[in-house]
């Protein structure tokens, strides 16, 4: 069994009974964390990296994104949540191919891993037939990324005697597929959850059968919730009264939840995933971070849109931690005439919502999100020596405010290094990024030849 020793590193654990540590060891055998503390002694038979002036944290978890976007990074940086329903859903996305799934889910993983996330939750709603079902596990799996799989429905506009996409149930079929195929192992490197419509934008008939699906199969449901009315008003209710709402359900967004029914949600113990900066952009509203935390519970984090913006969690975290303190403080010049004595979220609270707080939504804390010997070996090391971190007075503090994808030295997913010395270990990462660009070219000018046809 290979054996790692990452020596004389500073150590943010994640782990409250382990906490940080100024100088210490992390020791990985084989895929997991055998051991962490201060001083480690070397065996003959350890690979040694040096440590002095870097920081090791846990991988990070991106809860929520759209990877099949990729090949249309910025494509739609200038499109309103409305915009981006017509152009995209029921535009762009009906010209897709299983290799443009393929090549976007691929590259966007790998970017993913070089950005320091271990973990990515790729909502995948682009899907049609099996085939792009396949490209996308397929390219996940290739990308050495872990990766929870949640299955989704396209969104086009239905043809003459087609039904609505509201009034599709989730398809059995395709989800017990998979179960029974690539993604069978449930602690596997790629997962399956499910994408589903959720009661903002399906009939409740399809709501209540695709909540009963996840439960069948005890698999996360995640759906979004907001952007424009409620294709079902009083849906979350219905929902509730037959007991389907509970801690394997993941609402994305939010912004638009009344404070009664947020509040019987976090007590049914739903997960919440926030994606800041699209949220802000599109139009769905302010993030609702400060009002989970003041109801005792924290967001997950996640992209979104590589279409739109950049695919940097540190990013997101900042900005979800920044916009919230920018309300706290506005609140209390309303309310006191004056800002807060001390911040009202704390640099360590931002770090737990693309850490901890990503592995406890997919039900996997006990495997991931902390740096906890017996957990698997997901884990980032970050350059502290690079002149935008240097020098370091805070390492919680340099991490989440100060850290970028320049400083991100090495990845580890499950003790199997995916970056080293700065450098993603990909075979022929310019042919796949050529792919890419080809791709995103074809869609592009074969949705504008459907427009001048039409």
């Amino acid at each position: 069994m290979p054996r790692t020793l990452i020596k004389s590193a500073t150590i943010i654990s994640m782990d409250d009974a382990i906490g940080d540590l100024a100088t210490g060891d992390v020791l990985v055998e084989g895929s997991r964390i055998a051991d962490l503390r201060p001083t480690i002694d070397i065996a003959a038979d350890m690979e040694i990296i040096d440590g002095k002036g870097r920081i090791v944290i846990p991988g990070l978890i991106n809860a929520h994104m759209h990877t099949w976007q990729t090949g249309l990074r910025g494509f739609a940086a200038n499109w309103t949540l409305l915009e981006y329903f017509r152009r995209m859903h029921a535009g762009l996305a009906t010209v897709f191919r299983p290799d443009d799934i393929h090549i976007a889910t691929l590259v966007g993983a790998l970017n993913q891993i070089n950005h320091g996330v271990t973990t990515l939750v790729d909502w995948c709603h682009n899907n049609p037939t099996p085939d792009h079902t396949n490209a996308a596990v397929r390219g996940l799996i290739e990308s050495g990324m872990r990766a929870a799989f949640f299955h989704g429905s396209p969104k086009p506009e239905p043809k003459p005697g087609e039904p609505h996409f509201s009034e599709v149930p989730h398809p059995r079929r395709e989800v017990e597929r998979l179960l029974a195929g690539p993604l069978a192992d449930r602690d596997g490197l790629v997962t399956l959850g499910l994408a589903i419509l959720g009661p903002h934008y399906s009939t409740l008939d399809v709501a209540m059968q695709d909540f009963r699906l996840a439960r069948e199969h005890k698999l996360i449901a995640s759906m979004h919730q907001g952007g424009g009315p409620a294709k079902t008003p009083g849906g979350w209710d219905r929902l509730i009264e037959a007991g389907l709402v509970g801690s394997g359900i993941n609402i994305v967004h939010g912004n638009d939840l009344p404070d009664d029914l947020l509040d019987r949600l976090v007590d049914l113990g739903v997960s919440f995933s926030v994606t800041p900066e699209n949220e802000m952009i599109q139009g769905h509203g302010f993030p609702i971070t400060g009002r989970l935390l003041k109801r005792g519970v924290r967001p997950t984090i996640g992209i979104d849109l590589e279409s739109i913006l950049a695919g940097d969690l540190f990013s997101a975290a900042r900005i979800a931690l920044s916009m919230q303190r920018a309300l706290d403080n506005a609140e209390s010049r309303q309310t006191s005439g004056t800002i807060p004595a001390t911040t009202t979220i704390p640099v360590r609270e931002a770090l737990r919502w693309i850490t901890t707080e990503g592995a406890r939504m997919l039900g996997r804390e006990h495997q991931i999100g902390s740096l906890t010997p017996g957990k698997l070996a997901d884990l980032v090391i970050i350059n502290a020596s690079d002149l935008n971190l240097h020098p370091v007075h805070d390492p919680v503090a340099t991490v989440v405010m100060q850290t970028s994808l320049a400083n991100i030295d090495a990845v580890m997913i499950g003790g199997a290094w995916k970056k080293r010395n700065g450098r993603l270990l990909v075979e022929g990462l310019e042919t796949k990024k050529e792919l890419l660009a080809q791709s995103g070219r074809r869609l592009v000018q074969d949705i504008e030849r459907q427009g001048r046809a039409a």
